[in-house]
């Protein structure tokens, strides 16, 4: 919110409205008596020329707006004053009596045939302030606008009103200028007034059907898309691949890159100069384009703000040069809350890597405090290991959701303990630590908070599987729950043996898409924030190599879940301040902040070394929370690194409005397709990286194990170590590695070379 702004709009009635001395009053002509005087009050001195402006401007940008620049919102008490917009408006019941005491203070020097006449008037024009619409009203869509002190009355109203009420408009505004400008000249006066969309003028607002049909409904259009907008919120990082808090009202975000670093983000935003985590050193990860080994996952525990423990989930290679991933413990710095300490790391478990794409790297703590830890199916492609394959081999941990204790050890050695209710700890033929299996590569699952009142939904784990090469699916994880894959892929038979043979209770998807729609899904989250009511129970995820970020709806009678589109960018809908109207190609992860908003991640170019990647907030733009409901106060943390803030590198819609005419802005439609993300047209220059023989390996986005192929293998020859760029990438800080090899970055000559080289690859695969 612009504070003052707003402020600067609540001092033109408190300014404006100091009761004058008797004799003043008593000199007036009393309403009703004469149209030949009036006084209207506007901001600026040269108000003919600045409306005309901001009429233009508003004709442009008319949508739902309060005057502080975010959407109207539904007051958590009614209005006892304008109840017009007691349902929907933006006024709260604070604003509400203060509105009503300004009403009161000018009736007071009305005689009674004054009430009579203009007490309406007065009280509908004060309550434009509470309007859906009041930023149109008042010529407040843009923040660098001058604001009327005046919402736009339509003429023939305007006419009435000042035919009959022109004495009360010296109570509305002690502007001189104007009273001397339209005093005596209701014509002039009602011009000023007038906004240039006649649609949006009052009273003709409320009367239009097609602004109001809609109000306080998210804004969806024709074939279901809902409207959404971007606040970019962070940028040049090198594959983003999760987001994550530490749940210890700090509302520090933990931004992962693939490469091995982790970054702390502060509540304003600004990023600290140091990184909480860097094991470059052992990560493995290559510059080669949808290389999916890399740092994968990271999980603060639930207890964190006491034990200071968190755990990371990566590829590394071994003394032997054997690929594994490993899932261990560390603490944070007990000197530095924003440091991790990698002296303290404690190996939980190691599981060798067959090949190299499909390394899963989902961790998440559930309700019951339990860690949840998501493998792949070990890789190539049609999980061709063993007679049924790993994910459906209980016996091996891949292909698997596991579930096990961090806070003890097992009789028999290992770091962690295993619940003693896990699904399959009678059975000699499966390992104790699977909680679930038949996944094929999960990639990004998250935990329902629940209904922020009801609480349902509560503890329910949602996962995206990336499929082969027909379907996409997005699961809720069931304990005990066999997925299916490799006997099935989505709702059908992958292996048609298999999956004759099956069993019938296989866990179907909730969800499941083809080719059509995406090739590579990105698992999301249920939305359980509190700025977007209209999202509450929207399970919103999206699609790695299209870009496509989609919705799905539970239908709570049928227990079945509607897909619906999500469309990004609109200039209509998102003229909001710091809004922005595209975002990178390649959607790499999702997450939560510690209030529970929504985000995720993508780059237009999924190398691990390029810094192509952005964060993205997630945004409402038909209906907000009250003001006031969804404050926090973040408990500061003692920082000892240079604080860095944020830059933005995308233009806003309202910057792009308000570009010369030489450049074309985005075009307005009212019927925005589906999300089409833009990838930069750059130029940029690429340097020689080490070759990698990978004529038979999937691509995908990186960490994520993801474009399913017939044929896949790992890069014959050597084993490739990891690599270091010899230039970091800004706003990131340099750093040395110690790493034998060194490379430089891989760049695109274009951006949209990236999804050229994934598809070449696929296609050569299939």
């Amino acid at each position: 919110m612009n504070e003052p702004c707003y402020k600067e709009v609540q001092n033109f009635y408190t300014s404006d409205l100091k009761k004058p001395t008797l004799k003043e009053v008593n000199a007036w002509p009393r309403a009703g008596k004469s149209s030949s005087s009036s006084g209207v009050s506007f901001s600026c001195p040269n108000v003919c020329v600045c409306l005309s402006l901001l009429c233009l401007t508003g004709s442009l940008l008319g949508h739902p707006q309060c005057l502080d620049y975010g959407p109207p919102f539904q007051p958590p008490l009614p209005l006892e004053f304008c109840s017009a917009y007691g349902n929907f408006g933006c006024c709260d019941q604070e604003r509400d009596n203060s509105i009503a005491a300004k009403y009161w203070d000018i009736m007071d020097y009305m005689d009674p045939q004054g009430h009579e006449l203009c007490g309406t008037y007065i009280k509908d024009i004060l309550c434009q302030e509470c309007s859906p619409y009041a930023a149109h009203l008042y010529d407040a869509e843009n923040p660098r606008t001058p604001l009327r002190s005046l919402p736009g009355l339509c003429f023939d109203y305007c006419s009435e009103f000042h035919l009959n009420c022109y004495s009360a408009i010296r109570l509305l505004t002690g502007d001189k200028h104007i009273q001397e400008c339209c005093e005596t000249n209701r014509t002039h006066f009602c011009h000023l007034l007038q906004l240039q969309d006649e649609d949006y003028c009052f009273p003709q607002v409320l009367q239009n059907s097609a602004l109001s049909h809609s109000l306080g409904t998210a804004l969806e259009e024709r074939g279901g898309c809902v409207q959404l907008c971007l606040v970019e919120v962070a940028n040049g990082l090198r594959n983003p691949v999760l987001m994550a808090h530490a749940a210890d009202q700090t509302h520090r975000a933990f931004v992962a890159e693939q490469l091995g670093l982790v970054w702390v983000y502060l509540p304003d935003g600004s990023r600290l100069e140091e990184p909480f985590l860097d094991i470059q050193r052992i990560v493995l990860a290559t510059p080669w384009l949808g290389d999916e080994r890399g740092f994968l996952g990271m999980a603060f525990h639930p207890k964190h703000k006491d034990n200071r423990k968190f755990y990371i989930y990566y590829s590394y290679m071994d003394k032997n040069q054997v690929e594994k991933i490993r899932i261990s413990e560390l603490k944070v710095l007990a000197s530095d809350a924003n440091k991790a300490d990698p002296r303290s790391e404690r190996n939980l478990l190691e599981l060798e890597e067959p090949a190299a794409n499909h390394n899963g790297g989902q961790l998440l703590f559930g309700v019951d405090g339990y860690l949840y830890v998501f493998t792949g199916d070990g890789g190539k492609a049609g999980d061709p290991f063993g007679k049924f394959g790993n994910a459906q081999n209980k016996s091996t941990l891949l292909g698997k959701v596991l579930r096990i204790d961090v806070d003890g050890r097992s009789p028999d050695g290992k770091p962690y303990r295993i619940p003693p209710d896990n699904p399959f700890v009678s059975d000699p033929k499966a390992r104790p630590e699977v909680y679930a299996y038949g996944v094929r590569n999960m990639w990004r699952c998250a935990v329902d908070r629940g209904d922020p009142v009801t609480k349902k939904g509560r503890g329910r784990i949602f996962c995206g599987d990336v499929g082969q090469n027909r379907f996409e699916e997005i699961d809720l994880i069931i304990k005990g729950g066999n997925y299916g894959w490799r006997a099935k892929e989505g709702f059908e038979c992958h292996d048609t043996k298999l999956c004759h043979n099956s069993s019938l209770d296989d866990i179907l998807p909730i969800f499941a898409y083809g080719r059509s729609v995406g090739k590579s899904v990105t698992g999301g989250f249920v939305y359980r924030g509190c700025e977007s009511p209209n999202l509450n129970g929207l399970y919103i995820f999206g699609d790695f190599m299209n870009g496509r970020l989609m919705a799905l709806q539970e239908d709570e009678k049928t227990n079945k879940w509607k897909k619906q589109e999500i469309c990004i960018g609109s200039t209509t809908a998102c003229a909001f301040p710091g809004m922005i109207s595209s975002y990178s190609k390649f959607i790499t992860s999702f997450a939560e902040d510690e209030a529970g908003e929504l985000y995720f991640m993508s780059t237009s170019y999924p190398s691990a070394y390029a810094p192509h990647g952005s964060l993205y907030k997630l945004i409402d733009p038909a209906r907000r929370a009250p003001p006031g409901e969804c404050k926090y106060k973040p408990v500061r943390v003692k920082t000892k690194s240079k604080r860095i803030p944020f830059v933005p590198r995308a233009k806003t819609i309202l910057e792009l409005l308000n570009e010369p005419s030489t450049t074309k802005p985005p075009k307005k439609s009212s019927t925005p397709t589906a999300a089409t993300p833009r990838i930069s047209s750059k130029k940029a220059r690429k340097t020689p990286s080490t070759k990698i023989k990978s004529s038979t390996v999937e691509t995908g986005p990186s960490g994520k194990g993801r474009q399913r192929v017939k044929a896949e293998a790992k890069p014959k020859g050597k084993k490739v170590a990891h690599k270091s760029r010899t230039a970091p990438a800004p706003p990131l800080p340099k750093k040395k590695s110690s790493h034998q090899a060194r490379t430089k970055e891989v760049l695109p000559k274009k951006a949209a070379l990236a999804k050229g080289k994934l598809e070449k690859r696929r296609k050569k695969q299939l």
